[in-house]
């Protein structure tokens, strides 16, 4: 098997059990704590590789280049992976993880907006039969689930979809490595200055009286215990340090299209790995959503095969 695809295999099996570590950990630690942590912990396990990447490149970060990154950090760290870390407090860990695999869909959509970027066939069926998906999952004529879980993971997935689109050309100068670490790396910077800002005691009593405590002297280290550091450890540098860099290499070795097949794969592994650890059952109208997103995954991925080797074909005829 090519080096690539395990590294597809281990990607798709860390990001799988994300939601699952993280609600185990949901009622011990505040959600912004963990998300700093992870974020910033993530950060120092990709940074040995971007700096490496960016030398090769003989590249160097301008203050343009700083404040794109001040602006991807806030946006995936700070407000979209705060939402996530707040979903997870009010939803299943699976139908976060099926619901947040669900964001190519905005990612399509801000790239046809922003970027101008074509829309074609497999495209907007795969869109289409992700919709359905999600509108068969939420179940909005016999609504069970929580409506503000479900308003804070929608704002998630769109946020995280923005910084796909917006990183995306940053991406092909320094590479993914390079952006995605920067971008965890001063967004936990942000996040830790926000986190200070609220043990400010004025601060802290505005959340605490409005009934949002979560945002009100946020802890940094506390709660850390011997009995929740192994999940902790393995959360910050399994899930969100190694996952993220075993995908990217994904991509360097296979192909962008090849590697979004984790996305493809975590819809339907995560449910089950949720029923076999936290016995989180599976309704069924979640199952007849995953098999409509899966549908739509595959054509989508199929569709993007096809558009990549025509692509390829015609450069080999005009070399």
């Amino acid at each position: 098997m090519k080096k690539g695809y395990w590294f597809i295999i281990l990607a798709a099996v860390l990001f799988s059990t994300m939601e699952i570590a993280l609600k185990m950990v949901s009622n011990q630690f505040n959600p912004i704590q963990v998300t700093f942590l992870r974020f910033f912990i993530g950060s120092i396990i990709l940074l040995p590789i971007a700096i490496k990447n960016i030398k090769i490149k003989k590249i160097t970060l301008n203050k343009n280049d700083i404040k794109f990154f001040l602006l991807t950090g806030f946006i995936c760290v700070v407000v979209s992976m705060t939402f996530y870390q707040l979903s997870i407090l009010y939803c299943k860990a699976s139908l976060v993880a099926v619901l947040f695999s669900c964001n190519p869909v905005f990612v399509v959509t801000f790239a046809f907006f922003l970027m101008g970027e074509s829309l074609y066939k497999h495209t907007i069926a795969s869109m289409v039969l992700s919709i359905i998906g999600m509108v068969w999952i939420l179940n909005p004529f016999k609504m069970t689930l929580s409506l503000q879980g479900m308003i804070f993971i929608l704002i998630s997935t769109i946020t995280f979809a923005l910084y796909s689109v917006i990183s995306y050309k940053k991406c092909e100068k320094f590479g993914g490595v390079a952006v995605s670490c920067f971008t965890f790396l001063i967004g936990s910077i942000e996040m830790l200055i926000l986190i200070l800002i609220t043990k400010i005691s004025v601060v802290s009593e505005f959340f605490s009286t409005n009934g949002l405590k979560e945002f009100s002297n946020i802890p940094i280290f506390h709660g850390i215990t011997l009995y929740n550091m192994p999940i902790l450890a393995y959360i910050c540098i399994f899930v969100t340090g190694l996952g993220y860099t075993f995908y990217i290499l994904a991509m360097e070795e296979t192909s962008a299209a090849t590697a979004s097949i984790v996305f493809y794969i975590k819809p339907a592994l995560a449910p089950v790995l949720a029923l076999i650890i936290l016995k989180e059952a599976i309704s069924l109208n979640t199952i007849i959503g995953i098999v409509f997103i899966l549908i739509g995954s595959i054509i989508n991925f199929r569709g993007s095969n096809k558009l990549l080797k025509e692509a390829t074909k015609k450069l080999e005829e005009i070399a």
